[in-house]
């Protein structure tokens, strides 16, 4: 799985129908976990949720940090980067499974949020990247 986010797509399935979001989204966050693992990330959880909380697609260790990644693929940039999908309730969600995950925790440690950005073009090699620090903890206006 190490050279997955090398693979080139194929947006259609084998009877030629186009794949749905919810594929695309599993794929990409695939793609992601692959990739980061390449660059010496440790992959620890993916899909973390806690009750009704919002849902963190990867909890990752790069070092002694804790990196809560939000995965967004994409199959077009026409709208921009997929990294401007994570508006502010999407952020509040992600801060609550950071929170639930952090209250487990017998000490603290530093932490942040990543967003993995994978876009996908049919027959190319997919194009991953990751904005870090994409945003904080504390909530926007307070």
């Amino acid at each position: 799985m190490g050279l997955l986010h090398r693979w080139r797509c194929r947006l259609c399935d084998r009877r030629g129908d186009r794949r749905s979001t919810a594929w695309i989204g599993r794929f990409g966050e695939l793609l992601a976990a692959s990739w980061l693992r390449s660059r010496g990330v440790k992959v620890l959880r993916a899909n973390f949720r806690m009750g009704g909380s919002g849902e963190v697609d990867l909890v990752c260790r790069e070092g002694d940090v804790l990196l809560f990644v939000e995965v967004k693929a994409r199959t077009r940039t026409d709208y921009g980067p997929p990294a401007r999908a994570v508006d502010a309730a999407k952020r509040k969600l992600l801060r609550e499974g950071a929170r639930h995950w952090l209250f487990f925790l017998e000490d603290e440690v530093p932490f942040r949020f990543d967003i993995v950005e994978v876009v996908l073009q049919d027959g190319s090699v997919p194009e991953i990247s990751r904005v870090e620090g994409a945003f904080e903890m504390r909530q926007e206006g307070g």
